[in-house]
């Protein structure tokens, strides 16, 4: 099952700057596997010391939140899209 994850920019060092890069994967988790395989150092970005997806990152398969689905076993099917956002911090001022 391929995959595409859009890659925000402040991970875009990781992807030799690509924004969009096609990974192979039937849930979330194994998708970011494959992430990590063939782009080192994803892992450590979005998930913590227990391997649960960071707090301040967010990820959305087709567009739903997958705090809100099965966390990291958030099914991905072929031709889905995952996105990465990191959560910003700001305040009205």
């Amino acid at each position: 099952m391929a995959a595409t994850v859009r890659v925000p920019t402040t991970l875009r060092v990781l992807t030799a700057g690509a924004s969009e890069v096609a990974v192979e994967g039937a849930t979330l988790a194994e998708v970011l596997d494959s992430l990590e395989s063939t782009h080192p150092g994803f892992q450590d970005r979005i998930l913590d010391e227990s391997g649960e997806l960071r707090r301040f990152v967010n990820v959305f398969v087709s567009d739903d939140d997958v705090r809100f689905l099965d966390g990291l076993a958030t099914a991905v099917a072929d031709g889905d899209t995952v996105s990465i956002v990191p959560a910003v911090a700001g305040g009205s001022g």
